[in-house]
């Protein structure tokens, strides 16, 4: 304690001091060094503002290059930060060998600038400067780099990206500013074992054609809209599809409805309009242009055809198996869509394989696809997931039982080319994305070919039809693939180890099951077919009537009807509607009262038929309300006649009726069909019975007597009349006679006689008697 107190208040020693000083000039020293060996700034790479600008690759070849090819990048750049970057340079970075499928995924997804993962830039002479890039303005730029410069190692994928590196106002370093990955496949030889790829090219539309036909003997059919003419003419998405289809290696999947609704188009056709009317269709030529060259294109490739319209097959396992008769619809749908294939694009297709939404499938869906006679199920491999040891993409063919094979489409290859790719640099993206897949797949068993299936989204845009045909005609010199068929897949061996255990109901995808068509659906349609089928057995034409209304069912079950549900409700209502139209055509007049005057009389009713066509098989059926007062036909309660009326005409039914009894007796006639059902509605109307009494008929008697006595007195009295008149006659003729003859006595012979007429009144007698 003292000896603490004594340094605290005691001042040091001259020579203490002098030590301390210099320890304190030593430490400043060492510090100062240390500052000076502190580098001044940080590397670009170390510094991440790699979302102010953003780069697109709009092209890049070739996509697949081998030894001795030039590397040709071409992309923009955009500054989407607040201030303007200076001294810019876009450089290229080739990152190492991507180790499999998962490690391009990991790539795809990642965005930024990653100091140590993303490989280091070529720099010059492969790189290109910016001055000035002001916020809001685009420049374009192209990376030309000689293969050999990558220094590409063994046989893969490569990470590819294109970075801008600058300064940014108020900035002391230049930092990495933007960046854009890609993939570089890199096969420069051929593979030994090479995948086989079926790629399916889908022709599949939305239901535009009506049930509804002109009133003409052509039955002229009726469009919602013709927006249908908008994919079919030059740069649409249907022309598209059969123009670059037709020079690639791929399997056709047509929904067949498509095909009749473009023949339809071919010729005389109504559009309707936003009011309700009907206006001539006027795109005759582009229809009969589009299934021309389709024609022609088919020729070459296998036709794989998809029940007519293209039915919702998890919509109907999931909530419409359960509406009586839903069920029933498939199997003539698969019979319709090959009549119509082979009628149209003169080819026979293949009707074995049913096509779920996405590729989703559960025990349920398989069960419908197969009631149609399906042997084939093109499911995904995101649904049927490989559960096994299989180390490697098994061949897309697997027996899930009961003589059914599930044929698995590659999810990552068949979802690469969804989205927007209607840019430049989204298409890009997607065919190397592809590409670089496709090789990673061959590389995961080089020496087991195996079967891969690509089964794109139903209906492809135009621009992701044109990024597809690129993607394949980057697999054209088949280095590590060869094309083969969707049926030829089918039938190739399956993998012992690969899954086949079909998921649960618990496992379909829920964002799918919330698009399904819902059971409203099913039970509209069993009331449209309902009505359809009491109809059709009075037509003497029924297939004027059933093929379209037929057709216009199936288009109900539609896929395309998902995400469209108020759509598709107004056109299940259209189509019930106008066929409760037509059945009213075939109707009873109303009639008013009637009176009957005597015991027995006859009771009319007129049945009218405005259809086209003529009618029979029905019954007119008439029932009296009181058979005491009035008895129908031998004194029945309801009589009944048969009916059959041409088409525009009307047929009057004549019921013999007694009547018992005065007063009004209310009648019903109703129309049904010959095995009983109803047809229409009743038609209620009044008879007034009048009984005769022999009272009456003894005042009828008399006065009946008294007339016929009235008419003989009056004939007696004309003939007498008559008589006197024929009498007087008489004389005047005999005193004539004489005076003639004595006076052709005194004339010379004359040998023409006289024909001059008398000038008697002939007609007088005549008259007289008449009256």
């Amino acid at each position: 304690m003292a000896e603490a107190a004594h340094f605290q208040g005691t001042a040091p020693s001259p020579a203490r001091w002098r030590v301390r000083r210099a320890a304190a000039l030593l430490m400043g020293a060492l510090l100062l060094a240390g500052m000076l060996w502190l580098p001044t700034a940080p590397p670009a790479e170390a510094l991440d503002g790699s979302d102010t600008v953003d780069i697109a690759l709009n092209s890049l070849s070739p996509s697949a290059p081998v030894k001795g090819d030039t590397l040709t990048i071409s992309g923009t750049v955009i500054n989407k930060g607040k201030d303007t970057v200076t001294d810019a340079e876009v450089d290229l970075r080739v990152g190492p060998r991507l180790s499999g499928r998962p490690h391009i995924d990991e790539v795809a997804k990642a965005t930024g600038y990653t100091a140590g993962s993303d490989a280091k830039a070529l720099g010059d002479p492969y790189r290109v400067t910016i001055d000035r890039l002001a916020t809001g303005i685009s420049e374009d730029f192209t990376l030309t780099v000689p293969v050999g410069t990558l220094d590409l190692g063994k046989p893969g994928v490569y990470q590819l990206g294109v970075s801008l590196s600058g300064r940014t106002a108020g900035g002391t370093h230049d930092q990495v500013l933007g960046i854009e990955r890609t993939f570089l496949p890199w096969e420069p030889e051929s593979a030994g074992k090479k995948t086989q790829v079926a790629f399916l090219w889908p022709l599949v539309s939305t239901s535009r054609l009506s049930a509804e036909t002109g009133s003409d003997e052509q039955q002229t059919p009726v469009f919602e809209n013709d927006a249908l003419a908008t994919e079919l003419a030059t740069g649409g998405r249907l022309e598209q599809l059969v123009s670059l289809g037709s020079r690639l290696p791929i399997t056709w999947v047509v929904d067949p409805d498509l095909l009749a609704t473009v023949d339809a188009m071919t010729r005389s056709y109504e559009v309707r309009t936003e009011s309700g009317d009907t206006v001539p269709g006027r795109n005759q030529a582009v229809a009969k242009r589009w299934l021309d060259s389709l024609e022609k294109a088919v020729q070459n490739g296998p036709v794989v055809a998809l029940p007519f319209a293209d039915p919702d097959l998890a919509s109907l396992a999931h909530r419409g198996k359960d509406v009586s008769g839903s069920l029933g619809h498939l199997q003539p749908a698969t019979a319709v869509a090959e009549t119509t294939v082979e009628t149209i694009l003169h080819v026979t297709p293949s009707t074995d394989f049913a096509w779920p939404v996405e590729g989703a499938i559960d025990h349920s869906i398989v069960d419908v696809a197969t009631s149609a006679g399906a042997h084939n199920i093109i499911a995904r491999s995101d649904s049927l997931r490989e559960t096994g040891s299989v180390s490697y993409t098994p061949s897309a063919a697997r027996p899930i039982g009961g003589g059914t094979t599930a044929v698995v489409a590659d999810a990552r290859l068949s979802k690469a080319f969804s989205g927007d790719l209607s840019t430049a640099g989204a298409s890009t993206s997607a065919i190397q994305q592809f590409l670089a897949q496709s090789l990673a797949l061959t590389q995961q068993a080089p020496n087991a070919q195996r079967s891969i299936v690509v089964a794109p989204q139903r209906m492809p845009t135009a621009g992701q039809a044109q990024t597809m045909a690129k993607a394949l005609e980057g697999l054209a010199d088949e280095r590590w693939t060869q094309p083969i068929d969707l049926i030829g897949a089918s039938e190739a061996t399956p993998d012992p180890d690969a899954t086949t255990r079909v998921p649960s109901a618990s496992q379909y995808p829920k964002d799918l099951r919330a698009l399904e068509l819902p059971v409203q659906t099913f039970q509209d349609i069993k009331n449209t077919q309902e009505t359809l089928d009491n109809f059709k057995v009075i037509l003497t034409s029924p297939d004027r009537v059933v093929t379209p209304f037929g057709n216009a069912i199936n288009r109900q079950m539609s896929t395309s009807w998902r995400g469209r549900a108020g759509v598709a409700s107004q056109y299940r209502d259209g189509v019930h509607s106008h066929l409760k139209d037509l059945t009213t055509e075939v109707r009873l007049i109303q009639k008013s009262a009637l009176t009957l005057s005597g015991r027995s009389a006859t009771i009319p009713v007129t049945v009218q038929n405005k259809l086209v066509q003529g009618v029979e098989n029905l019954v007119l059926r008439l029932k009296s309300s009181n058979p005491t007062r009035l008895r129908l036909d031998d004194g029945n309660v309801v009589a009944e006649q048969p009916i059959t009326i041409d088409g525009g005409h009307s047929q009057s039914v004549k019921f013999a009726a007694d009547a018992n009894a005065n007063g009004p007796v209310r009648v019903t006639a109703q129309l049904y069909t010959e095995d009983g059902k109803l047809y229409g509605g009743p038609m209620t109307f009044t008879v007034k019975a009048s009984e005769i009494t022999p009272t009456v008929m003894l005042v009828i008697a008399g006065g009946v007597l008294l007339l016929v006595l009235a008419g003989v007195r009056m004939y007696s009295q004309r003939k007498r009349a008559a008589a006197r008149d024929a009498a007087a006659a008489d004389g005047a003729t005999d005193e004539t006679h004489e005076r003639a003859v004595s006076d052709a006595s005194e004339q010379p012979s004359d040998p023409t006689p006289d024909t001059a007429p008398e000038s008697a009144d002939a007609s007088g007698a005549g008259e007289k008697v008449d009256r």
